[in-house]
């Protein structure tokens, strides 16, 4: 795990002292951020306890913790936020965690109870792999480590490889290998005398989620929402080397921009830039970085030179994902240009409610309880006309396992699919084949049944996609170069606060995120706004007044040629103005 940890290495192995004359192991590579003397070596031990400990990640509070302790007599020796992890542990315990706020996975060895104490962040944004064997318990930060070991049989996982194949990557609590578990987000776990037990301790919903709110409490909202923002932006801000800021010219990576400007942060701002047209965001990257006066770089990516990196890419894949090239590629950048620490707005999409999948799947929840009321006989008619009506072989096969309502996948997880269970089995011709609603209903999925549609799909995006492809992929591909990647946008307590809001207010504007939007110290350049609520209009003209009018088709065309300057704006700008002139005056084909 070098690429993790470029700065610093360190084992130690530890004799238990129990009757079976047991030993721990710990080993550490270590990114040096905070602290970067050897008093933040690892793994590190406690004098005090002789607890030792090894830690990935970064609490953005350990100053304040620092401080409380040694108010209480704790005396320190390095900087670092690794020994205020192991000294609040060695004076609160397992409650330590209530006082944590960052990323982090670690492990600490309690010498006097004999056990292992392991815990992941809230989020998930760093990973913690773990295999429980008979008389041992292994644990690292990628799948590839345990493997190493050869404590564990290189074996694929079969339902890793339905969930891989079903959804792009593999989704919690398991790996692709065989008896490798991921532990969950918010969630720690004791290993002792040869048994594993799991504990939650973080949940995003509060007491009151479900009660209803005024027009006050939304005011009251808006404002602490404001106040938020710019806490969490300045608390992951805070490093002792240099910062970036990947700007896509989108609105999230956007707004990060604009609240550190407000901070008095002149930030060093990364795009990606591809030569193809069709794929660039550059104008609208230079056009915020020109707004906000950022030092700004551009990191040009030709067909060939994506094409060699390709392999590079792969390679550096703990678990195989459909998605995170673009990640790779800007990271490698930044690291190249002396940047150890990036911001990222990932998240922003799910917690404001900015896919597709917020309107599609209360849809298709209301259609599928209402199908089930009609008569089986019914429902076979009906499903056969429709799905012979419904283009396209993929929007079939989906419809038709809606349709069918019995082993149905959830339509949060029908949406997500990649290839559907059926289609799954036949490539799995020569494996036991899987049953789909047993193998894909998590128990999380129960924790969404008390919340409104719309904050019911952000939880369900927050722990399907945005866990298992969007922050894993972003772990990996930074770390593989030696980059920590900060997600302001999913600190814990602004998550929390988007759970207390009725999930209609996310959506109750034409503007995608306008929560977001309206809750930044400066406005965002016109543009970058109006381009989202161009694309968000293109995308529902066949849902909208025209859907009988327009075909689909070519409409999507007409959106295709203007991202590829293949037309000039004034084209999809007509569409734009006759879709919101007939939404506003509820005229209809």
């Amino acid at each position: 795990m070098a690429h993790r940890g470029p700065d610093d290495s360190g084992t130690v192995v530890i004799e238990r002292g129990d009757h079976d004359g047991g030993r721990v192991g710990l080993g550490c590579r270590r990114l040096a951020i905070v602290d970067f003397s050897s008093g933040g070596h690892q793994p590190m031990h406690d004098r005090e306890t002789g607890n030792w400990l090894v830690f990935n990640g970064e609490i953005y509070n350990h100053q304040g913790i620092r401080t409380r302790l040694e108010n209480d007599g704790v005396a320190f020796i390095g900087k670092s936020d690794t020994e205020v992890v192991l000294k609040a542990y060695s004076r609160w315990g397992e409650q330590c965690l209530q006082q944590f706020q960052g990323i982090f996975a670690f492990a600490i060895w309690n010498s006097k109870h004999q056990h292992l104490f392991v815990a992941r962040d809230p989020i998930g944004v760093k990973p913690l792999y773990y295999a429980a064997l008979p008389g041992s318990f292994i644990f690292a930060s990628e799948v590839r480590s345990i493997l190493a070991t050869k404590l564990v049989s290189a074996r694929v996982s079969r339902e890793g490889m339905y969930s891989y194949l079903t959804f792009g990557s593999v989704w919690e609590p398991c790996t692709l290998v065989e008896g490798v578990r991921l532990l969950a987000p918010g969630h720690f776990l004791l290993w002792k005398q040869g048994q594993a037990k799991c504990n939650r301790y973080w949940t995003p919903f509060p007491k009151n989620v479900g009660a209803r709110q005024g027009v006050r409490q939304k005011e009251v909202f808006e404002r602490d929402l404001q106040g938020l923002l710019q806490h969490c932006v300045e608390k992951q801000a805070r490093s002792e080397v240099p910062l970036a800021i990947f700007l896509s010219g989108g609105i999230d990576s956007s707004s990060l921009v604009a609240l550190a400007r407000n901070l008095g942060i002149a930030p060093n701002t990364f795009s990606l830039v591809f030569d193809e047209p069709a794929y660039s965001e550059a104008p609208y990257s230079r056009m915020v970085a020109q707004q906000f006066q950022t030092h700004h770089h551009e990191v040009v990516v030709s067909e060939h030179e994506a094409l060699n990196a390709l392999h590079a890419a792969l390679s550096a894949m703990d678990q195989p994902s459909v998605d995170g090239f673009n990640t790779y590629l800007v990271c490698q950048a930044a690291r190249r240009a002396g940047f150890k620490v990036a911001l990222s707005g990932l998240g922003a999409d799910e917690m404001f409610g900015r896919y597709a999948t917020f309107l599609s799947v209360p849809y298709m929840e209301r259609f599928a309880q209402a199908w089930c009321y009609l008569p089986s006989f019914m429902r076979s008619s009906l499903a056969a006309v429709c799905i012979q009506m419904m283009p396209g072989s993929d929007q079939k096969s989906k419809l038709a396992s809606l349709l069918r309502g019995r082993d149905c996948l959830h339509p949060y997880l029908l949406a997500r699919t990649l290839f559907l269970p059926d289609q799954v089995n036949k490539m799995l011709s020569n494996w036991q084949h899987l049953d789909a609603s047993a193998t894909f209903t998590p128990p999380w999925m129960r924790e969404v049944e008390g919340l409104d549609p719309v904050n019911r799909v952000s939880y369900l995006e927050a722990r399907g996609c945005m866990l298992n492809t969007l922050l894993r992929d972003a772990d990996v591909m930074s770390m593989a170069h030696g980059v920590e990647l900060r997600v302001p946008f999913l600190d814990p307590k602004l998550v929390e606060l988007l759970f207390t809001l009725r999930g209609e207010w996310k959506l109750d504007s034409k503007l995608p995120k306008h929560l977001l939007i309206k809750a930044l110290p400066k406005p965002l350049p016109s543009e970058v706004v109006g381009r989202h609520e161009l694309e968000a209009t293109f995308a529902q003209i066949e849902r909208g007044p025209l859907s009988d009018v327009f075909n689909a088709d070519g409409i999507k065309d007409v959106w295709g040629r203007f991202l590829a300057r293949k037309t000039s704006w004034s084209r999809p700008w007509s569409l734009f103005v006759l879709q919101r002139w007939c939404e506003t005056n509820s005229v209809a084909a």
